[in-house]
């Protein structure tokens, strides 16, 4: 766990105060500038802003690294989408509605918090049950890997039964219980991960299956501007560009190795799905177990490309004490 103690709280206190100036930035900002200005501001506040993360936590580990990339870029991506939808005629969010949503919630679609309910809404109860039973089972996975190395000494096995401990935690567990809990206080928040296993092609698990957060907003952000402009295909590859850098910044970044693999991991689904389209056109659409293989293939086959080995070994592996080397 070394990887995700930082070595000055000088540091932290710097990344927490550029974090309070991007909240309390991205609310006026998305109040009071014209569309215009105000996605030119965000989008540079992402870049200049990512890399100045970036320096700032230069002689960290890895998993602060990383921490403090992602947190910095998602917070900056929830400036984005306010506006984007602003734009599209949302009405302004309140301070608590915008603090919830970018302090309180992964996902992508502020028009849940700007149009809440004051009653709490259906559905609540069964995603904390969910929440809360993928919570204990990711945990059991993540014990189960530690035990795999500590007995057979077997980095394989280990980081088989890490990566969906983790993402049960995550993904299935944590997100589940946030939108739960929204759903209590009215915010008509949903999963953002549902039966990724069911998806009958890769547009289905992209769009509607795996990660809503990414698909929200990169539709939001990048899809729906530039496909007016550019066409569908076009704004579908610079979305999936997006997700690809993206993943560079939280992945590769943080490691300092690796780099292109991510990206490439992403832009190769996007053509993918392409070719799903076309198929599609064809009369050939791609569904039932056809489909479903054909999803889980591309998802699961080139996964080494996406967490390739130094990601695993500078961010993943220390959380249950496997060492890089050795």
């Amino acid at each position: 766990m070394s990887a995700y103690v930082p070595s000055e709280l000088r540091v932290v206190a710097v990344l927490a105060a550029a974090l309070l100036i991007v909240l309390i930035a991205g609310y006026t900002i998305g109040r009071r500038l014209r569309p215009g200005i105000a996605r030119a501001l965000a989008w540079t506040t992402l870049v200049l802003g990512t890399l100045g993360v970036e320096k700032l936590v230069a002689h960290e580990p890895a998993g602060v690294r990383m921490v403090a990339l992602i947190t910095f870029a998602l917070l900056c991506m929830k400036v984005i989408v306010v506006i984007e939808e602003r734009a599209r005629g949302m009405g302004p969010l309140s301070f608590g509605a915008w603090f919830g949503f970018a302090g309180a919630w992964l996902g992508m679609k502020p028009r849940l918090f700007a149009y809440a309910e004051t009653v709490s809404l259906n559905g609540a109860g069964a995603l904390l049950r969910r929440g809360a039973i993928h919570v204990v089972v990711g945990a059991a996975l993540v014990v189960l890997a530690r035990i795999a190395w500590t007995t057979a000494h077997s980095r394989l096995l280990a980081t088989i039964l890490l990566l969906p401990g983790l993402s049960l935690l995550v993904h299935f567990g944590l997100c589940n219980l946030l939108a739960g809990a929204w759903r209590l206080r009215g915010v008509a928040c949903e999963a953002l991960f549902r039966a990724p296993l069911r998806s009958q092609n890769l547009g289905e698990f992209w769009a509607r299956r795996w990660n809503l957060a990414f698909s929200e907003m990169t539709a939001i952000a990048v899809y729906r501007p530039l496909a007016d402009r550019l066409g569908r295909g076009p704004a579908l590859m610079a979305a999936f560009a997006l997700s690809g850098l993206l993943h560079e910044m939280a992945i590769s970044v943080p490691v300092r190795a690796g780099f292109g693999l991510p990206l490439l991991y992403f832009l190769v689904h996007g053509g993918l799905v392409l070719v799903e389209r076309a198929l599609s056109r064809g009369g050939y659409p791609l569904s039932g177990s056809v489909g479903r293989a054909w999803a889980m293939f591309w998802v699961l086959a080139p996964l080494p490309i996406l967490f390739h080995r130094p990601f695993l070994a500078g961010v993943i592996w220390p959380l249950i004490g496997i060492p890089s080397n050795g």
